[in-house]
């Protein structure tokens, strides 16, 4: 049986400028609350730390997850096995800045800030070695207030692809409702740039603008089984407010589609011009420009490779490379969704998208669910978890965090009874 909450010393210390925590530390404590298919097991690593962001697990199944806000000063919370019995009993705040991305790949743990990246060198342990002293591959990234979390990824040839969200839903000319064209906010935000993983303190000119057109991308992960970049981003809203002869209340509770974009450099995914309609299956010309919700636009832009009802947020994505879950898994998509669809009374849940020869091969799935701990449809109180970031661990099981009540679950799988 596994152990129940293990109440330590409620205390702080200071070492080496860490913060080290052992107060109130969990050990996969079971989460039953949470719905998964037969065979899965759910079990909770820790709660109450903070904003949980996107997370990483090291070979040692130590587990990295990076904080939107500052927790007692620190930036990333770092769950680990104290006495090499297996099972995670301490805990660590680390980093004095907020953020998003975190990556581990190749003894490098990679951590994003809301406007760059730092690069740490992990030990045997999977511990950071140079905590005080990171090197900074991306400096200067903008970061306004709105949608400003960087996403990363990194590929298997020394890059690494960062995701800049722009800070306006649209691209209008001040005091209308006529968009601009070209848009200039696509010369920094609203898409994904490309940079060595080896040289120190890259701009804006020392990268790529692998892609472009997207609003607001937080999920994104590098498929190795094709080596390609995949992405969630998040639809604008609120059509009826500026343009209510062409788009009801109802209509923008519906529109337009979350969308997930398989890209290749110099990829356009056509926002702020055009947006997905799921239910047309069409790109429709944005009304900025002269749309009126059913002409078409953006021929040349791509078409997703997936798409999703309205507003659930996709924060979170991994491609399942492990051999623990049933065959189905095996190099399919998670999407972790932080928010919820109106038009389906779901949300905050985690989703996967089965994936063969490289492309979706069928409809999407919720496959862990009721994280909010409220019936959507009919809430008697406040939402209690939002699925934000993915990871997969040595062991093949599958980590989610929680930025709304600090919790870090663990999917495992135990085989159909």
């Amino acid at each position: 049986m596994m152990r129940k909450i293990s109440r330590i010393h409620s205390w702080l210390t200071a070492v080496a400028g860490v913060a080290l925590l052992s107060a109130f530390v969990f050990d996969e404590t079971p989460a039953p609350a949470i719905k998964v298919p037969a065979g899965f097991s759910v079990s909770v690593l820790g709660n109450d730390l903070g904003a949980t962001r996107h997370i990483a697990v090291n070979g040692k199944g130590g587990v990295y997850a990076k904080l939107s806000k500052l927790k007692d000063g620190k930036g990333l919370v770092y769950l680990y096995d104290s006495d090499a019995d297996g099972k995670l009993d301490a805990r660590k705040n680390l980093l004095d800045y907020k953020g998003t991305g975190i990556v581990i790949k190749d003894n490098y743990l990679y951590s994003s800030s809301n406007t760059g990246v730092y690069r740490y060198q992990l030990d045997a342990n999977g511990e950071i070695t140079n905590i005080d002293n990171p090197e900074q591959i991306v400096t200067g990234l903008v970061a306004k207030g709105r949608d400003e979390a960087k996403g990363i990824a990194l590929d298997n040839n020394g890059n690494i692809y960062v995701s800049v969200g722009s800070p306006d839903e649209t691209c209008k000319e001040k005091g209308t409702n006529k968009g601009v064209y070209p848009c200039a906010l696509l010369d920094s935000v609203g898409g994904v740039w490309r940079f060595k993983t080896n040289k120190l303190n890259q701009t804006y000119s020392d990268g790529v603008k692998y892609a472009t057109g997207l609003k607001n991308v937080v999920g994104l992960d590098w498929n190795t089984k094709t080596n390609k970049l995949f992405v969630m981003m998040h639809g604008r809203g609120q059509f009826h407010e500026a343009f209510p002869n062409y788009y009801t209340p109802e209509m923008s509770t519906k529109l337009p589609a979350e969308t997930m974009y398989e890209l290749h450099e110099g990829a356009d995914a056509g926002w702020p011009y055009v947006y997905y309609d799921q239910f047309q299956k069409k790109k429709i010309l944005c009304p900025e420009y002269g749309g009126d919700g059913k002409k078409t636009g953006g021929e040349k832009a791509i078409n997703p490779a997936a798409a999703f009802p309205a507003h659930l947020g996709p924060n979170g994505l991994l491609f399942y490379t492990g051999n623990a879950f049933p065959a189905k898994y095996k190099n399919g998509a998670f999407v972790a969704f932080h928010g919820q669809s109106p038009e389906l009374k779901k949300g905050y849940m985690v989703a996967f998208v089965p994936f063969k020869n490289g492309k979706p091969s069928g409809p999407w799935e919720i496959f862990a669910d009721n994280f909010a701990g409220i019936d959507l449809a009919k809430p008697t109180g406040p939402v209690q978890h939002r699925p934000c970031g993915l990871a997969q661990g040595p062991d093949g099981s599958i980590y989610v965090s929680d930025d709304l009540g600090g919790t870090i679950y663990k999917i495992s799988y135990k085989g159909a009874k």
